[in-house]
């Protein structure tokens, strides 16, 4: 069974479709080859496992809501058989910091994210780079490669009880607070935060604040959305 929103466009587009709609006769397989060829420079290390897969195919994505406007691409490579990881292609723009600071000191937004990671987590994916491009609208675009796999973790806090949404907390804190340390200056930080509650009191205001905000805006939409205001959007399953 699939579930899909009607009159939607599909979520995956080859890319000899897009090539197709644009007019361009490219050879898309050596545009892709390329690509992951410069791609491999800015993997860490000498003998990187990338060496041993081939490209297959690529297809456009659509993406989620944090990353709507941007473009991405899911690529097909194999190796030793047909379970290999897919990689993703992820379009990287200027932070929104950078209009009220200086530029970026990298050449590339993707470089910047990826040595941002690189800094911030403790092990990051060895399939973990950058490249930008000229693709065949003219426009040069800089994306950050990964492995396409849904390694994320969560828990439902609905079923949790008190003492395991403190716990979670207390791990999500943890996390952020490596993070900035690993990227920051440690003794500054510590400095700024101080031995009192005070920033612990601001957090806890301000999370609570959000929470209520985030109530009072989805309270918003059912209001209007039963109202008629705004349109609901039907779906449909498909067996």
């Amino acid at each position: 069974m699939s579930l899909r929103i009607a009159a939607a466009p599909p979520l995956i587009v080859p890319v000899e479709d897009l090539l197709r709609e644009t007019g361009a006769a490219a050879d898309e397989a050596d545009i892709m080859r390329r690509i992951l060829a410069e791609y491999r420079t800015t993997l860490l290390g000498d003998r990187h496992p990338l060496a041993e897969f081939r490209y297959r195919h690529m297809a456009r994505k659509v993406v989620g809501v944090g990353s709507v406007g941007t473009r991405a691409w899911v690529i097909l490579l194999t190796g030793r058989d047909d379970d290999d990881p897919l990689l993703q292609a992820k379009e990287a723009q200027e932070s929104v910091l950078e209009r009220f600071l200086e530029p970026s000191a990298h050449a590339s937004h993707g470089e910047r994210l990826v040595r941002g990671q690189r800094l911030m987590q403790a092990s990051s994916d060895i399939f973990l780079g950058w490249q930008s491009i000229v693709w065949v609208d003219g426009r040069r675009r800089d994306f950050y490669l990964r492995q396409l796999q849904d390694g994320k973790g969560g828990l439902d806090p609905d079923v949790m009880t008190a003492r395991g949404a403190a716990l979670y907390a207390r791990a999500c804190g943890e996390t952020l607070a490596r993070a900035h340390s690993r990227s920051g200056d440690r003794v500054e930080i510590a400095g700024y935060l101080g031995s009192s509650s005070a920033f612990d009191d601001a957090i806890t205001s301000f999370a609570e604040a959000y929470a209520e905000q985030n109530q009072r805006d989805f309270d918003a939409l059912t209001a209007a959305l039963d109202s008629g205001r705004l349109p609901r959007v039907p779906r449909t399953v498909e067996e």
